[in-house]
């Protein structure tokens, strides 16, 4: 792990601790949201949506930046346009349009935070270590989704929600002050070296069916977590502010566990391949655990969430996958490719499950609305999840 020891990856990891916490937030903000902007489920379902559009947007040209400029000046500059940029609109905000424009922000100033250390270990390290490296890279970071919960909770009641996020606004920026001072870039390629393209990662054919499972896997952590989870404790099981923190915790804790573990339950699991059948596996199970069981007691509730945030850490299982299968002149491009995929498809999904939930609570109660929801996002996963039995073993499996 010494490869994540130097200040630059230092202050990397310190990016994707607040890409976590911005995607994350809004579920612990939500009543004083509702209660000062008149912002319900509905349109922090839109703001959400919009952290995650933009994310996912950017992905094709921060892939051709990482290859040609760097992830040094990527990372840090998105960061501190888009990130602190993003955190003082939210600081700002009268109405909840205000709010869509800020995570919109925010999503363009997180898009490279990740992209930029897989760029680095992907291009310094051996293949068989990145998936190690990525999975300490996210758990590490994963500490964003703690801090979005109940220590968020701490934070807005003693200071106020505004005022919390001014401070942020004033964190962010300096993280990526500290990307440009401390940040070293790889060695360039060649000048011979393929230059690659986007149709060229499209021949890859082992990514075929990865890609439909990446498109949703991380769908349902990101989209509970970041939105669903709050309404959900409040509206079916009458929870408290407090109590929703400690359960968006449980979530938060639930995915640094998992990330930590890919490492060695890929070396227990026998390859990277079979590891990502069991967890998505799991996963599936899960979902279906709280689609049939919405309401039968906050201990399962917070129990079967938590789950939901230990299958979130199977995005770093499918990236270190696709990876495999990237030559060295494809890996900038390559590797936001397939967070485009990721992203894009739990921006999507985040996006669709407004009308889903609005149409479900029209026609049956909480509980009934709920689990139809769950279900939105289960449909999809197992779909995702049969496909990608048809994938090939990594090269060096």
């Amino acid at each position: 792990m010494r490869a994540l020891l130097s200040a630059g990856i230092i202050s990397l990891i310190l990016a994707y601790t607040l890409s976590q916490f911005y995607r994350a937030f809004l579920a612990v903000l939500s009543p004083v949201l509702q209660a000062e902007l008149g912002a319900g489920p509905e349109d922090l379902a839109i703001s959400s949506g919009m952290w995650f559009l933009t994310f996912a947007l950017m992905q094709i040209p921060i892939g051709g930046a990482l290859d040609r400029a760097g992830p040094r000046r990527t990372v840090a500059v998105l960061l501190a346009l888009g990130g602190a940029g993003g955190a003082a609109v939210f600081a700002l905000a009268q109405a909840p349009w205000h709010l869509h424009v800020a995570l919109a922000l925010m999503g363009v100033g997180c898009a490279p935070a990740l992209m930029g250390s897989y760029y680095i270990f992907a291009r310094n390290y051996p293949a068989a270590l990145f998936g190690t490296l990525a999975g300490a890279v996210v758990g590490f970071g994963s500490m964003g989704n703690i801090l979005g919960a109940a220590p968020l909770v701490w934070a807005t009641e003693a200071f106020g929600w505004r005022e919390t996020l001014w401070a942020l606004a004033g964190v962010t920026l300096a993280v990526a002050l500290a990307i440009l001072a401390f940040t070293r870039d790889p060695e360039r390629l060649a000048a011979t070296a393929p230059r690659g393209s986007l149709a060229e990662i499209l021949r890859l054919r082992p990514l075929w069916f990865i890609l439909p499972l990446f498109s949703v896997n991380y769908a349902a952590s990101a989209a509970i977590r970041g939105l669903w989870a709050g309404p959900y404790m409040a509206e079916v099981h009458g929870a408290s502010d407090q109590l929703i923190g400690w359960a968006t915790l449980a979530m938060g804790v639930a995915m640094v566990v998992g990330s930590f573990l890919v490492g060695p339950a890929t070396r227990l699991a026998g390859s990277i391949r079979r590891l990502a059948l069991i967890a998505n596996g799991a996963g599936v199970a899960v979902m279906t655990g709280l689609w049939l069981f919405p309401a039968e007691g906050i201990g399962l509730s917070v129990a079967l969430l938590a789950l939901v945030g230990l299958s979130g850490a199977t995005y770093t299982v499918l990236m270190a996958h696709g990876r495999a299968f990237l030559p060295p002149h494809l890996v900038g491009r390559g590797v936001t490719f397939l967070n485009l995929f990721s992203i894009g498809g739990a921006g999507v999904l985040q996006f669709a499950s407004r009308p889903v939930y609005r149409w479900a609570s029209a026609h049956g109660s909480p509980a009934e609305a709920y689990s139809t929801l769950f279900l939105f996002f289960l449909i999809p996963l197992t779909v995702g999840f049969l496909l990608y039995f048809l994938t090939p073993e990594t090269p060096d499996a």
